[in-house]
């Protein structure tokens, strides 16, 4: 009997052992505190900015996380926030953030608790923080006894300033353009036309003013450069007009390309014995027949061209 008992005491005694060993060790590690969050000041006014600081110490091995701008703040409004970097001490770690918020609830008392998130592998874990409060100052005056003070009306109409309708305007300006694109699309081969028929016509002057200007330099000076430069700026004409390249040719190409055109083949051939063969002739009939040939061909060429152009 006595060894029975003996025996259960042993028993008992490293059982407890056993389950004092654990305690002891949970005694020497500290467990995570709850999230602490308070108000820096305990009044506010409806719209007035107020801090709310929100602290958590922990074990530095575990993950939390803090409240965004999406998190859920009412009564109050989310202004803005700043986060102080965390510090480790002894082994716990302390994070804190201060949050900048402002309310337009007119209840007396407002109370504000946010959640920690911790992460736990692949769980998360939600520590709400006790409610912190804190009071409404009102500024308004009290109503006399029970009854709600009288409103007073103001019904003269003030002067507004008028505004820009941008919608209308765009709205407009949509409705421009595509009437102007129905009309291009509608319109494009005729509009084409009348462009290039334009640009032709603009062209043809040019050409006309700029050799009249050579051709009476020529008459001035009897200078081989200013006739030279009239048939160069004849040959640059015709082949922009008719999209070929006389330009490089010689006077007997150009003959046999415009089929041995009887104007063309007498005013190249009169203009080549005065620029190449140096052969003058008292009589300026023959040089003012060349430069008369070399217009009348581009003017008949310009009209064929715009014939073409407007069937």
């Amino acid at each position: 009997m006595g060894k029975l008992c003996h025996a259960q005491w042993l028993s008992g005694v490293t059982l407890g052992c056993l389950l004092l060993g654990p305690l002891r060790m949970a005694a020497q590690a500290p467990a995570d505190t709850v999230p602490q969050g308070r108000f820096r000041q305990p009044t506010v006014r409806v719209g007035e900015i107020i801090e709310f600081e929100l602290s958590y110490r922990h074990a530095p091995s575990r993950e939390i996380i803090f409240p965004d701008s999406a998190a859920d703040f009412a009564p109050f409004e989310y202004v803005g926030r700043r986060y102080s970097p965390t510090r480790t001490r002894q082994g716990r770690s302390l994070d804190r953030a201060v949050y900048r918020l402002r309310t337009f609830s007119l209840d007396s008392v407002q109370t504000l608790t946010l959640p920690v998130i911790l992460l736990q592998g692949r769980d998360t874990l939600l520590l709400p923080t006790s409610p912190a409060r804190v009071r409404l100052v009102r500024t308004a005056p009290p109503a006399e006894g029970s009854g709600a003070p009288v409103l007073r009306q103001n019904l003269q109409l003030l002067p507004v300033e008028p505004q820009f309708n941008y919608p209308y305007w765009l709205a407009g300006l949509v409705a421009v353009l595509a009437v102007a694109g129905a009309l291009v699309l509608g319109f494009r081969q005729r509009l084409r036309r009348r462009y290039r028929h334009y640009r032709l016509r603009k062209n043809h002057a040019y050409f006309l003013a700029q050799y009249a200007r050579h051709v009476e330099r020529f008459a001035l000076s009897r200078s081989l450069t200013n006739m030279e430069r009239a048939i160069t700026l004849w040959k640059n004409y015709l082949s922009a007009l008719e999209d070929n390249n006389i330009s490089s040719l010689t006077t007997r190409e150009i003959v046999a390309h415009y089929q041995n055109d009887a104007d063309v083949s007498l005013a190249l051939r009169l203009a080549d014995r005065v620029v190449y063969g140096n052969q003058f002739s008292e009589d300026d009939t023959e040089t003012d027949l060349a430069f008369v040939l070399l217009r009348t061909f581009a003017e008949r060429q310009y009209a064929r061209v715009a014939a073409q152009q407007s069937t």
